[in-house]
């Protein structure tokens, strides 16, 4: 079946090679390695996954059913705040659940049954995370509790959750682990899991697995807890690519744009917040003399749906496609439809070779988001 366009493709043995190496840092460290959803939420590719690790984290209502209905298991479920007409429907299909302040913890404690595992989720203040927008470990961060406010633990919590890394080393994590010792320390001994949240990009090139372990395994043996960690990005980095065709060249002030049909504001919204450049399966995004600059338009109204010079060894024309690397992981999760742009489709490429489409998207999609 040919690929159409756009679409996001997910290369199922890559995925794979991740799921393996995941599997064997938690064998090695002794500990559990979830699924993030808000990383990676392609449930047609949840067999593949289930394989491999056991469980979620979710952090709304809409992600704890697809833990359940998808992966088959109760979620790890951590809210910013949850409200009080779905807390029940949380909770009851939650495992463990992770409040984000003292006040959350206040409100909702007595209404957690016995046989969920409760958490608190702390701010260790300190990460490698540079994009301030990015960086949830700030002293005023709305993320977590401050060692200040925690001095001692309330009644039924049973761990400690942080989550202050995005696509870091595990030297990296050692720092964090540093601070969490130095404000927290007093608290370990009196619970029984730490959850590490995600940022372990354990996948990517030149990654330190065994620092990570080695690291883990300390951690773990030195404050007899069970060490949870649930990355995204790590379960499908450099695993799948976002598929677009040119459909037209404009030429104004000097400036060739190449408009393509898919969007950054709609389809890739961490190239214009972060700001994030792909990578081009043909092309550069850097300059190289004698090639030819392109910026890249999407096919949004939005003045600013675009990326500056990309670089390619011929002149572009109508028709040719445009291949996104990488577009996978905290990116489909992020789509919308805004200006009734057309979703992407959504497919895997098997290791056979084949190409299976999943699912493709319509005005229905795009009506039923609005009333």
């Amino acid at each position: 079946m040919k690929i159409p366009s756009p679409c996001f493709v997910l290369d199922e043995s890559k995925l794979i090679q991740n799921l393996k190496l995941i599997n064997s840092v938690q064998k090695k460290a002794g500990i559990e390695i979830i699924l993030a959803f808000k990383g990676f939420a392609m449930w047609g590719a949840f067999s593949i996954v289930k394989k491999y690790v056991r469980g979620a984290t979710a952090s709304s209502l809409n992600e704890v059913k697809l833990c359940n209905e998808e992966m088959g298991v109760k979620s790890h479920t951590y809210c910013v705040a949850y409200t009080d007409e779905e807390f029940d429907q949380i909770v009851s299909a939650s495992s463990h659940l992770t409040f984000n302040s003292i006040g959350q913890y206040n409100k909702f404690i007595s209404r957690v049954p016995v046989e969920v595992s409760v958490g608190l989720r702390i701010n260790p203040e300190w990460s490698d995370v540079e994009t301030d927008l990015y960086n949830p470990s700030s002293p005023v961060s709305r993320l977590g509790i401050s060692s200040k406010e925690l001095i001692e633990l309330p009644e039924r919590v049973d761990g400690l959750h942080f989550h202050v890394l995005c696509e870091s080393d595990s030297y990296a994590l050692e720092k964090v682990l540093e601070s969490l010792e130095n404000r927290f320390g007093h608290l370990l001994p009196k619970i029984k899991w730490v959850n590490m949240g995600g940022g372990h990009l354990m996948t990517s090139q030149g990654y330190d697995t065994d620092h990570l372990i080695n690291l883990l395994r300390a951690f773990k043996e030195k404050h007899k807890v069970d060490i949870i960690l649930e990355p995204g990005s790590a379960f499908a980095w450099q695993t799948g690519d976002l598929h677009s065709s040119i459909l037209d060249i404009v030429d104004n002030g000097g400036k060739k744009t190449a408009i393509f049909d898919g969007s950054f504001t709609c389809h890739m919204p961490d190239c214009l917040e972060m700001p994030y450049r792909p990578k081009l399966e043909k092309g550069s995004n850097v300059f190289i003399d004698d090639w030819h600059p392109y910026r890249l338009g999407g096919i949004s109204c939005l003045a600013g749906d675009f990326l500056d010079e990309y670089w390619f060894e011929k002149p572009l024309q109508i028709g040719d496609s445009i291949v996104f690397k990488d577009m996978i992981h905290y990116t489909m999760v992020k789509t919308s439809t805004f200006n009734g742009v057309k979703h992407p489709s959504i497919g895997i490429l098997k290791t056979n070779g084949d190409f299976e489409l999943l699912r493709e998207f319509g005005y229905e999609d795009f009506k039923n988001r609005l009333s």
